[in-house]
């Protein structure tokens, strides 16, 4: 199975799904420690996450997938919503948690 297929596997087996650096429990930069709180600031708890720090190649090969060079991703229903700036943009505007109602 290439990267790109395990990448597509996750974010589309998973319906609130967010690459990052290190776990839920135990983030380990910054951006992924504020996506974590973005997501249970919206009422979500029930997300599941990726450590890229464990793989390499699933580091570099979400940054082609989604275009977009940074992480952590956040991915709801398959799709891709944006990193931890836009995430917070989105709770402030209401927008998030209504995704994640949806």
């Amino acid at each position: 199975m290439s990267t790109q297929d395990k990448i597509k596997e996750l974010v589309h087996s998973n319906r609130v799904f967010l690459f990052m650096k290190g776990t839920k429990q135990f983030p380990q930069c910054g951006f992924s420690a504020r996506a974590v709180q973005i997501l249970q600031a919206a009422g979500c708890h029930d997300f599941s996450t990726f450590n890229v720090l464990e793989d390499d190649e699933i580091r570099q090969g979400i940054k082609e997938y989604a275009n977009w060079p940074t992480i952590p991703q956040l991915y709801v229903n398959g799709e891709f919503v944006g990193g931890a700036d836009i995430m917070m943009e989105m709770l402030e505007a209401g927008e998030l948690t209504e995704l994640l109602k949806a």
